[in-house]
């Protein structure tokens, strides 16, 4: 059996794992943490459930993408998910007003152009342009055939302004569209259009969350990789991948224990990857300094909001509130115009639920203005740090108060995280809300590989291909790919779909 080191247990680390052991490999995932799940992590405070990361999935009915995934990772079973309103998934907040995402191409089109009659054409032909690039990727669609290398080049060099710009008239449709631009954490004339249309047509087609967290979906990785003979060691941080003159030959974790390896995959940020591989020659200097110079996304700042009994019914889609003009450059504020937009969501305890016990509002931040705890860690950045964040999470819960009146008043306690909590639970680099940012500006330069300049060694997780649980999971499937090939992958996803 080859063994297989894995670096992380996210997301992208655990179905990396389960891929290669149901193919016989000898998988060992070694977390750093006391816990598994990287960002599918949840925690309890007075008994109520707060996610950290993954607050709902896309594309999970019998026939879409995701249900084929979860089906092959034989985890489709275990999950239990709640449909979110199929009339409105999504509800954007905009300049004094509300617009309704509905599921569904043609109930999507129906809706909108309820609000913005004379663009109706428009929208069908912005759907056919979204479908058209879901469509064009095969890892993507998993419907077979060659990926239309045509169409994808075509959208991820264009920007998601641009494109929405030359298909739609109305400038505040225009804006409407890209209501959900916290979900990706886009900018103005960079981040291509290809991203955008892989996330709408995910949650367009359908949505859902989790019921009871979505560390339910780690602890369901973590149980069939088992069953195939895997393991996860907690508490294993991993030091130092160890390479000899030719390739990668193991893992030292907790700098004294060496685990051998025939392959290691980092499933951690590329950055990180770097700090491990400092004893190497295997990396040339212009490697490292490529990665280096690739730009972040924009830090995230959230608070979690645990409600009063029987105080606030339960909200059954995501809303996206912006105080200023345009979800455009909502990361360019100023201190005195904080927040400029936020995403507001409820946690799904149960299948019925006519009230909600805990929410989660999240909006962005940059690191910079954390600069001076930045050599802090968690529980020790001291009282002038509490006060920061306790002051910023007063204004975010008085915005939402604006929009949900009285909400403010439910509020029975909140809990507060920075770009600091997530830079020290998940490692992503300057606290980044989604790792890796795509430029249309960069070309190739902007992306991460799946393989890196040393053999055997190979990159999985968001920022390969992109974030959430489709983009991860694409990820996955290209670094299986190179030890199975990507023909059989896609051999056996059809095959436990049939």
């Amino acid at each position: 059996m080859k063994r297989v080191v894995i670096i992380g247990s996210g997301l992208g680390g655990l179905t990396t794992g389960v891929t290669l052991a149901k193919n016989g490999y000898r998988v060992t995932v070694v977390e750093q943490g006391a816990r598994v799940g990287g960002c599918l992590q949840c925690f309890s405070r007075h008994g109520v459930k707060f996610e950290t990361g993954m607050h709902f999935v896309g594309s999970a009915d019998e026939g879409q993408v995701l249900r084929r995934l979860t089906r092959y990772l034989e985890i489709d079973t275990k999950l239990r998910l709640s449909r979110l309103d199929t009339r409105r998934y999504y509800v954007v907040g905009l300049r004094g007003r509300r617009f309704e995402f509905a599921n569904g191409r043609e109930a999507f089109i129906e809706r909108m152009a309820e609000d913005f009659p004379q663009e109706k054409d428009h929208l069908r032909r912005y759907m056919d342009v979204v479908g058209q690039v879901a469509a064009a990727s095969s890892l993507h669609s998993l419907a077979g055939g060659e990926t239309d290398t045509a169409v994808m080049a075509r959208y991820q060099l264009r920007s998601i302004n641009e494109v929405i710009d030359s298909l739609i008239g109305d400038p505040l449709l225009r804006d409407v569209l890209v209501g959900d631009l916290p979900l990706y954490a886009a900018e103005r004339d960079k981040t291509p259009f290809s991203t955008h249309a892989f996330i709408m047509d995910f949650y367009n087609q359908s949505a859902f969350r989790f019921v009871g967290g979505s560390e339910t979906l780690a602890q369901a990785l973590v149980e069939v990789l088992r069953e195939y003979g895997g393991e996860v060691l907690t508490r294993q941080r991993a030091t130092r991948v160890v390479c000899d003159s030719r390739r990668a030959t193991g893992v030292e974790v907790n700098d004294e224990t060496f685990l051998a390896a025939d392959y290691v995959i980092s499933a951690i940020h590329p950055l990180r990857t770097l700090e491990l591989l400092r004893d190497t020659s295997l990396i040339r200097p212009a490697y490292r300094q490529r990665l280096l110079g690739i730009p972040q996304t924009v830090g995230a700042f959230s608070v979690y909001l645990r409600f009063k009994p029987g105080a606030v019914p339960y909200m059954n889609y995501n809303f996206f509130g912006y105080n200023a003009d345009s979800p455009w450059g909502c990361e360019l504020y100023q201190e005195d115009e904080w927040p400029k937009g936020y995403l507001y969501m409820h946690e799904r305890d149960a299948e019925e639920q006519p009230f909600a016990r805990a929410g989660v509002v999240l909006t962005y931040m940059r690191m910079e203005e954390l600069a001076r705890w930045a050599a802090t860690t968690v529980g020790r950045r001291g009282d002038d740090y509490r006060a920061f964040v306790r002051g910023r999470a007063e204004r975010l819960i008085a915005s939402l108060d604006g929009q949900f009146p009285g909400l403010a008043s439910q509020v029975a306690d909140y809990y507060v995280s920075s770009p600091l909590t997530y830079r020290d639970y998940t490692g992503t680099e300057g606290g980044s809300l989604y790792g890796v940012a795509k430029d249309i500006s960069l070309g190739s330069a902007g992306r991460v590989p799946h393989r890196t300049r040393v053999p055997n060694l190979f990159l999985a997780g968001q920022n390969v291909n992109s974030h959430g649980m489709l983009g991860v999971l694409v990820a996955t499937m290209v670094a299986c790919g190179e030890l199975l090939t990507p023909q059989r992958v896609y051999e056996q996803i059809q095959k436990a779909n049939t």
